[in-house]
């Protein structure tokens, strides 16, 4: 069933843009990807810098030179899957071609360029396992992200105190 066009329903929607070239959404086409959404929900963590905050509570010790996926992006494309409800780490296999996520995680796409290929499911794992054992991950051959659990801690209390106090000022 076609929508009642009327002036409630704007034309199309420009988003604030980011490495690559504007985004704009519009209904005019056909279909082009189930996850839309996610243009959305990367906006709003721009403006409220959450994931990127999140990232900060994390240390990679690998040779800055060699990575190619820095920790913030690892942090946006886990978080910004799981939200899309993509819980299986495995997922991003797939998900690592996708350009809606490209875009959400900040890579640049235009096709002058290299491939905007995301992190996959080995690299995504770098930042959910770190065994208990590796005691020194800035010497370890393979753990070399490490976390500080209080400083995340400290980071989620603040956007629930944040949140709840703007929900009681509505």
């Amino acid at each position: 069933m076609t929508p009642i066009k009327n002036d409630c329903i704007p034309e199309q929607f420009i988003f604030e843009q980011v490495n690559s070239c504007p985004v704009v959404v519009n209904f005019n086409g056909e279909p082009v990807t189930s996850d839309a959404g996610l243009t959305l929900v990367a906006e709003l963590d721009r403006k409220r810098e959450i994931t990127s905050r999140l990232a900060a509570c994390f240390k990679d010790y690998q040779n800055p030179n060699k990575i190619l996926h820095p920790v913030h992006n690892l942090i946006a494309q886990r978080i910004y899957g799981l939200i899309m409800g993509y819980e299986d780490i495995n997922d991003h296999e797939t998900l690592r071609h996708d350009p809606i996520f490209a875009l959400a995680v900040g890579k640049v796409i235009n096709s002058e360029q290299e491939s905007f290929t995301l992190a996959g499911k080995s690299t995504l794992n770098r930042i959910e396992h770190c065994p208990e054992e590796v005691f020194s991950r800035k010497y370890s051959r393979y753990h070399r992200i490490e976390y500080d659990a209080e400083s995340i801690e400290t980071l989620l209390a603040h956007i629930l105190h944040l949140t709840s106090k703007h929900l009681k000022n509505k």
